[in-house]
């Protein structure tokens, strides 16, 4: 169960018409494809995915499954948004657990002994099986994913403390002064018939905010169920921030830092369109950049990750930036420490973004949103922010 609804309004711009999983990573990914990916190598087939904030574009990207081998008969990826049900007003997802227990009808026409449920944002891969089989083995009721995290970043978490054996002994969401360094990855494997005995519980608690981590996993703490951490060691990242966004995708261009997408035994799939190769021209120069297929350089790129059909003109500049799919810039203009989102055009002459300073300390994040049009000769300072105004004009 892939909980996919997230406004992630710390995306600002960049969510502004899509959901978070939905928003583009990589130079040819989006985010969800990670989750995703991780099911089909890991041997899941049914698979359900929870939307609920601007879902249309996720809803038309997923489809049928067919890009992760999950167009199944019997299975396969189902969307599961918010409904009606008969003699009831409804409502939208109230939290993460109200969101599964909306769709335990769903759950029970396939009697899984098991369920697993994932975040739709993050940035990772890992073997749902080995944590799987992990669970089994410790007659679990629950088994969470944890990653040791800097101990200064640990307030920032959901933190387990766990005893010799990492069984979970007690848990806090984003503590002030936490007691260990495991934090929660947001990705758990519930034995279904206790999940299910929790969310009807839950659900029954008026005061209760229906979410796991707030609500379910301290419930069955208390009531002194068996869970257990499972340690993952690997790259993972949320995504959920403007400077974890760009940093991600900074990550890909330092060998062994970032997740590597050449891995042949743990393929990312994505839907990707076709598009003719990449193209630079002779006056181009390109050094520690990823471009995707349909991109058309004749300017300067470093440092930077080019989505599909991409241009930069002769004479523009573009450094250590992300430009998403459709960018346009313009002869002569400069992006820098920019994430530019689909379809926006930066203007010749313009300048969007700082510079670092003397000693090497990165500039705020400059986002420029879909469609937004730069003027020529414009400059956007540092930090900025453009979006479309309210009536829909895109020019800046």
């Amino acid at each position: 169960m892939l909980l996919a609804g997230g406004q992630g309004s710390r995306l600002h711009a960049l969510t502004s018409h899509v959901a978070k999983p939905a928003v583009p990573f990589g130079g040819k990914y989006r985010i969800i494809d990670f989750p995703l990916s991780n099911c089909t190598n890991s041997g899941i087939d049914t698979v359900g995915v929870l939307t609920q904030y601007q879902p249309l574009e996720l809803n038309s990207y997923i489809g049928s499954g067919q890009s992760w081998d999950l167009d199944r008969a019997d299975g396969g990826v189902h969307i599961l948004p918010p409904y009606v049900k008969e003699g009831s007003a409804g409502t939208w997802y109230k939290g993460t657990a109200n969101a599964i227990y909306q769709n335990m009808g769903f759950l029970e026409l396939y009697d899984p002994e098991y369920v697993l449920v994932l975040s739709g944002d993050h940035i990772y891969k890992m073997d749902y099986a080995a944590m799987l089989d992990y669970h089994k083995k410790r007659d679990a009721a629950c088994t969470i994913a944890v990653l040791e995290v800097p101990m200064e970043e640990a307030c920032r978490f959901g933190i387990m403390s766990v005893d010799g054996k990492d069984f979970i002994q007690r848990f806090e969401e984003k503590p002030k002064h936490p007691e260990s360094n495991l934090a929660s990855m947001g990705i758990y494997i519930f034995t279904w018939s206790k999940l299910r005995e929790y969310l009807m519980a839950d659900e029954a608690a008026p005061q209760s905010k229906n979410d796991f981590g707030g609500n379910i996993i301290p419930a069955m703490l208390a009531a002194g169920e068996r869970m257990s951490a499972y340690r993952f060691s690997g790259y993972w990242k949320d995504v959920g921030t403007i400077d974890s966004l760009w940093d991600a995708n900074m990550d890909l261009l330092s060998p062994g830092k970032g997740v590597s997408l050449y891995d042949n035994d743990w393929p990312i799939y994505a839907r990707t369109p076709v598009k003719p190769p990449h193209i630079t021209g002779e006056s181009a120069v390109v050094e520690n950049a990823l471009l995707t297929a349909g991109c058309h350089v004749d300017g300067t790129v470093r440092r930077s990750v080019l989505f599909h059909s991409v241009t930069v003109e002769e004479g523009a500049v573009v450094e250590d930036s992300i430009l998403m799919p459709g960018t346009v810039v313009r002869s002569g203009a400069a992006v820098r420490y920019a994430i530019v989102a689909e379809e926006a055009s930066i203007g010749a002459n313009a300048v969007v973004g700082g510079e670092a300073d003397a000693d090497g300390a990165r500039p705020p994040i400059t986002v420029v949103a879909s469609g937004v049009t730069v003027a020529d000769g414009v400059c956007v300072p540092a930090g900025a922010m453009l979006e479309k105004d309210g009536k829909g004009g895109g020019e800046a």
